[in-house]
């Protein structure tokens, strides 16, 4: 499945504690961990070599955290922009997992997800999948601490479809973590209201029953490859609400498509899986389109 990760760091206590999801990360299948970090400089080149002195203790020591947790692990330092560094990496080197940490209440808090930011840049122009593990930085008694939960990714899935291609690429991969040991998944599907309502609203119990046929389809393949609770949903609203209201259930995870259906308006008003990663409070696996 994901055999190969590269884990992109910025050296920070959030990237600590992602770091402490090796197990987590071994139960998606990883056999290697490309530990890499970007200086984000291009044109000077003292200033590079004087950053990767600065950063090397502390990318070192995180070196060691994964590989006490049983993880074979490579550590990268890339001169260049980060979102440049890690997506040609992951092409030249047969990545099949992008993992990079966010932090705050949501991920649209972030610096990194805001406009120009290193995730917001990569999370449009990926061409591996990409795991954002949601942390969130509280204060205790004056010292900032970093909470999350990522032993258990496989533990209880929701995958996210709209039947477009990309969401289908996402399920092959969902088959894939059914049959390294997901028992608990959640097939959804909204019906989105804002092109249904104004012409199509006859035809909704139409919609329904041939989307309920669909995943009853796909429920009947993650149970032959070994999960052992499957359900589907398939609630009436806007997409990107809907999604976000059902993952504050028990869930671990969210798999979905980069890009569904509607390539040339998502450009310009932001994806569905683009706007669930940003705000959501569990951690998102999302699948990108085959360029």
């Amino acid at each position: 499945m994901f055999k190969k990760i590269l884990f992109a760091t910025d050296i920070s206590k959030a990237s600590d504690a992602v770091l402490s999801c090796g197990n987590g990360l071994k139960n998606l299948g990883a056999e290697e961990v490309i530990l890499f970090y970007a200086l984000g400089v291009r044109h000077i080149e003292s200033l590079k070599f004087v950053l990767k002195e600065m950063a090397e203790p502390a990318l070192l020591r995180q070196k060691k955290m994964l590989e006490d947790q049983g993880l074979n692990v490579k550590l990268e330092i890339a001169p260049g922009i980060p979102s440049e560094e890690i997506n040609k990496y992951a092409e030249a080197n047969n990545i099949s997992l992008i993992v990079i940490g966010t932090h705050g209440e949501t991920a649209a808090q972030h610096i990194l997800f805001r406009i120009g930011g290193v995730t917001s840049e990569i999370l449009h122009s990926h061409k591996k999948p990409i795991l954002v593990v949601r942390t969130k930085v509280t204060e205790v008694n004056g010292e900032k601490c970093v909470e999350l939960s990522c032993e258990d990714f496989d533990k209880n899935i929701m995958y996210v479809t709209d039947f477009s291609e990309t969401s289908f690429r996402a399920f092959t991969y969902l088959e894939k973590m059914v049959e390294s040991g997901a028992k608990k998944i959640t097939l959804l599907h909204v019906q989105d209201k804002t092109r249904i309502d104004n012409h199509l609203k006859d035809k909704l119990d139409e919609f329904n029953r041939i989307d309920f046929e669909r995943l009853e389809m796909r429920k009947k393949v993650l149970l032959e490859k070994g999960a052992e609770d499957v359900q589907i949903k398939i609630p009436y609203g806007i997409p990107t609400k809907e999604i976000l209201d059902e993952a504050k259930k028990d869930y671990s995870l969210i798999v979905m498509g980069s890009q569904g259906r509607g390539f040339v308006e998502e450009i310009f008003v932001g994806s569905v899986s683009h706007n669930v990663v940003r705000n959501a409070n569990i951690s998102v696996i999302l699948v990108p389109v085959l360029r």
